[in-house]
């Protein structure tokens, strides 16, 4: 018997490999028309010598696209929460042309937010080398260094099933590695549908809050922990906002309440559920990954780069809020602070200045 009010949900959300192959609308191939589309764009950007941190949509006209972004807009929201683009090279372009081109080209599909405290737009995802906990955040355990989540996108090491902090995070592969670095993705709707059917008492444990660490996020704020849910449904639409690493790094905090062993099987049957129903593939330069945070879960195989060969495995990201953005459980507001429909949120808040 199913916990009262939780119930399984059905829609092209909830998706597993068989059915996305029946879905053409997450694949989407740029062609030559497209391609020219942007290229004027960008060349109109750049002879008039406009930073790409302070484009505009109006700026970056994409009258050829305007059909396919809207339909990806609608697969990001009403269908299976997820969009693959091909088409662009990213050898055509200088790093300055890339940024622009890439920001100009998502303003169409939202607002971009702030990824660190210091109002960061762009960020460039890839190994930065040793002391990277030093420079994102990390904490010592008495028994060694435990790194923030920030910290571990910064290195050659996988990263476990998460959510990004904004409705929509997009990732433009600009370069690839020699080996590794697979992206996973799953749908966290099919994730929750299967723990309420196998065991729906560990489904309803992530309906309740659980303690999450802002280690590697704000720097600012009355705490460094906020209680949030994993699960989470309003007006017929699903969220789910999840990644071990801050439950973990939040657990190192002697005033934080301590996990039972059922909200730890319950993070557990997730991750295994998430494992069991992804999809995975390999980043191409030129390949961008759009997910809606709110139904896609994504993880990351380990890579191996090797520069003098060319391998240097790098995406541009942008976290973006959409129009006409879901409407979200009240008790979701620690993370997103604001939750009604239609609303700028997500990101990360600005440091005060002083």
């Amino acid at each position: 018997m199913n916990p009262p009010h939780i119930e399984p949900l059905h829609g092209p959300f909830a998706w597993n490999a068989s059915s996305l192959d029946q879905n053409g609308g997450w694949s989407v191939e740029l062609d030559i028309d497209d391609i020219a589309c942007l290229d004027d764009a960008l060349n109109t950007v750049v002879s008039r010598q406009i930073a790409w941190s302070s484009l505009t949509k109006t700026q970056f006209p994409l009258p050829v696209l305007a059909q396919k972004l809207e339909a990806i807009s609608t697969e990001l929201e009403d269908g299976c929460g997820m969009v693959s683009i091909r088409g662009i090279s990213p050898a055509r372009y200088t790093s300055d042309e890339l940024h622009t081109l890439w920001f100009g080209l998502t303003l169409h599909l939202g607002t971009p937010v702030y990824q660190n405290s210091q109002g960061q737009l762009l960020r460039d995802i890839c190994n930065e080398g040793d002391g990277v906990g030093k420079t994102y955040g990390q904490m010592d355990t008495g028994e060694g260094v435990f790194l923030s989540s920030r910290a571990r996108t910064a290195s050659t090491a996988q990263l476990r099933f998460h959510t990004d902090r904004a409705d929509i995070v997009g990732l433009l592969c600009v370069s690839r590695a020699k080996s590794g670095g697979e992206t996973r993705i799953a749908s966290s709707v099919t994730v929750h549908n299967e723990m309420i059917r196998r065991r729906p008492a560990l489904a309803a444990l992530l309906y309740a809050p659980i303690y999450r660490s802002r280690l590697g996020e704000e720097k600012g704020g009355d705490q460094m922990f906020y209680p949030l849910p994993v699960f989470g449904c309003r007006e017929g639409k699903f969220t789910s906002h999840y990644s071990r690493t801050y439950v973990e790094a939040a657990q190192l905090l002697p005033e934080v309440p301590k996990m039972t062993d059922d909200q730890w099987a319950a993070l557990d049957l997730l991750a295994d559920l998430a494992d069991e129903y992804c999809v995975e593939g390999v980043f191409e330069p030129g390949d961008i990954q759009l997910l809606n945070n709110h139904v896609i879960y994504h993880a990351r195989r380990p890579f191996i780069d090797d520069a003098d060969l060319g391998y240097k495995r790098n995406l541009m990201r942008i976290w973006l809020c959409p129009p006409g953005n879901r409407a979200l459980p009240e008790d979701h507001a620690p993370l997103w602070r604001i939750v009604e429909a239609d609303s700028l949120r997500g990101g990360i808040a600005l440091e005060p200045a002083h």
